[in-house]
């Protein structure tokens, strides 16, 4: 398959260590994933749904112990604690090798390795990164299918040693046995024990994440926790926005977002480029350019429905991987709290069990069981999607769910602003993490999980882009919160298709064509900038929705502070300085 001896080398090394049975290449051939589809079925590893209703649509279930990415077993593994940073779990390269070793050492008896080699991003793409990942799983084989571009083609394009060493063994599924690793250094990336997709499909957040972002360092890009969306005006102009949110904040709600009957009207539209991730460049002529480096979307079932997001919903008809939802018995079809009010009375729930008639404790499906779907099936994939030279980006959106203190949006000064508002990004908890739901916690950037270095260097990483850029060219900086409250708990803004008046105002203010009044914490829509025609929100609500609590930011300050004492020295004084700024402000 190929001549590259640090390829072959290095798969030499992992299959004396593996000791496969078998040894396939995956050349990408439909015929070949379609022969693994078959295996798969014969093995039960997974279930061939309604071909009808569903074509080319898969169900595969994982063990009950194995359902989130679990961030305690997930290790940035460099020479010193100090470069891991104090937000990922470190421990010393050579100490963390010899432990995996262990555990690989003939892990793949009487299995099979496949081998994927898969790029990140368009194929030859300048903003593209090449990954080999092994695997004992047909599942990821798959999944990275749908997720990246797999194959022969991207092979070739292999220069040298620079490719990401990925490799990924079930073993056993042991929980007290499981490790996702990442050694930026070594330019490698090792799972074991799990079977769950954002564990073992490397190409995602390992790779497009944590190295990528550690890559971007040396190499001087950007890999960020972002949706890429293109806003088409009725003229036919599109301009694109890159969003950062923790989970559950709706972001790929956002990246396929409908717009409201009365803009719709008018001509606007929205179109996806990505809802995850996106790597990004300075251009030639100065901008801030960006790729989503995925080829799919591995979303989250539940809440998912025509409602909520029927492009997301539209994509998952076909030649999709159902992860941990219910199956309907009567027809094969997959179902999951929120689809529809209609829970099928006769279902296999996602652990296996049969649930007859509607009287049931627990949710059919997994809080946090998946789609895999080819992103070409979205209804509104961008024309843009696979442009090698990326998207021109005018805004970068922060956004987080805070009930009381973040107004529905603000615009940061300046560049050094915005990246300190984007360190101090915070929300709640949500089932996509092991672990407790409905926490407030900070998640910087949204990247919280997912930098693969000192997080106090990246947010200096991320003021070094803004030295590079023109600043009349990058992209302002923006905050939103869709998730205000009133005093009885109740959301104050309708959200979904309606976020778009946000975007709106964003995009103008891009573009010198909106009035913003200052605050204390940045600049807010002055009256009547942002469109409310045909919403039934009064004025007291956009008030509320836009008014800056003093006591309940000095009280965040506090909690900022305490946040940043834990890098240290090693924090940026610009970070230090602005954190300054705002709370003089308040005061």
């Amino acid at each position: 398959m190929t001549e590259n001896k640090f390829v072959l080398n290095w798969l030499e090394e992992m299959k004396a260590l593996c000791q496969p049975d078998n040894v396939v290449w995956i050349d990408g051939s439909e015929e070949q994933l379609e022969a693994l589809r078959a295996e798969s079925v014969a093995t039960g590893e997974m279930i061939k749904l309604n071909q009808e209703k569903l074509p080319g649509c898969y169900f595969h279930r994982t063990a009950v112990n194995d359902v989130a990415r679990v961030e305690d077993r997930t290790f940035i593994c460099t020479p010193t604690k100090e470069e891991a940073g104090p937000i990922n779990n470190w421990m010393a390269p050579d100490e963390m090798y010899a432990k995996l070793n262990a555990l690989y050492s003939g892990s793949m008896k009487g299995r099979t390795m496949y081998i994927i080699p898969y790029s990140m991003g368009p194929v030859g793409s300048p903003f593209s990164k090449i990954g080999i990942e092994l695997t004992d799983s047909i599942y990821v084989v798959l999944n990275m299918a749908i997720m990246t571009r797999v194959g022969n083609k991207v092979l070739e394009l292999i220069d040298g040693d620079d490719f990401t060493k990925c490799l990924h063994a079930k073993k056993d599924v042991n929980p007290d046995e499981r490790y996702i690793v990442h050694f930026p250094q070594d330019n490698t990336i090792m799972s074991v024990n799990s079977a769950y997709g954002g564990n073992v499909l490397l190409g995602k957040k390992c790779f497009a994440l944590r190295i990528a972002s550690y890559l971007g360092k040396q190499e001087g890009w950007m890999a960020e926790h972002m949706l890429i969306l293109g806003l088409e005006n009725p003229q036919g102009e599109v301009k694109y926005i890159a969003a950062a949110f923790p989970s559950a904040c709706g972001k790929t709600n956002l990246a396929m977002l409908i717009p409201p009957e009365y803009l719709k009207e008018k001509g606007y539209k929205v179109w996806t480029v990505g809802d995850d991730i996106a790597w990004l460049r300075i251009g030639a002529d100065g901008r801030l350019y960006a790729i989503n480096p995925e080829a799919g979307f591995f979303g989250v079932a539940p809440g998912t429905s025509e409602k909520t997001n029927f492009n997301a919903l539209e994509s998952t008809k076909k030649n999709t991987i159902f992860t941990n939802v219910a199956i309907n018995n009567d027809d094969m079809t997959v179902w999951w709290e929120g689809l529809d009010k209609n829970p099928p009375e006769n279902c296999t729930e996602w652990t296996g069990k049969q649930v007859n008639g509607k009287t049931y404790d627990q949710p059919l499906a997994n809080p946090n069981s998946r789609f895999t779907a080819p992103a070409i099936n979205c209804p509104c994939i961008s024309s843009e999607f696979e442009n090698p030279q990326g998207v021109p980006i005018s805004a970068i959106v922060f956004g987080g769910r805070r009930a009381k203190t973040a107004p529905l949006v603000y615009q940061a000064r300046d560049w050094n602003h915005g990246v300190f508002v984007g360190a101090t990004m915070a929300s709640e908890t949500t089932a996509a993490a092991a672990g407790a739901v409905g926490v407030v916690r900070r998640d910087p950037m949204a990247m919280k999980p997912f930098v693969g270095y000192n997080m106090a260097d990246y947010f200096g990483h991320w003021l070094e882009m803004g030295e590079k850029m023109d600043a009349d060219k990058a992209p302002k900086i923006f905050h939103v919160n869709w998730f205000r409250k009133d005093d009885d708990g109740k959301f104050l803004w309708p959200g979904f298709g309606d976020n778009m008046r946000v975007l709106l105002w964003i995009l103008d203010r891009c573009a010198g064509n909106a009035g913003a009044v200052e605050s204390p914490i940045g600049l807010l829509p002055e009256d009547g900038a942002i469109d409310t025609t045909d919403l039934s929100i009064s004025a007291e609500q956009l008030k509320e929705l836009l008014s800056v609590d003093k006591d309940v930011w000095m009280e965040d300050v506090e909690n900022q502070k305490e946040y940043f004492a834990q890098f240290g020295d090693r924090l940026p004084a610009e970070i230090k300085k602005q954190l300054e700024t705002l709370e003089n402000n308040l005061k």
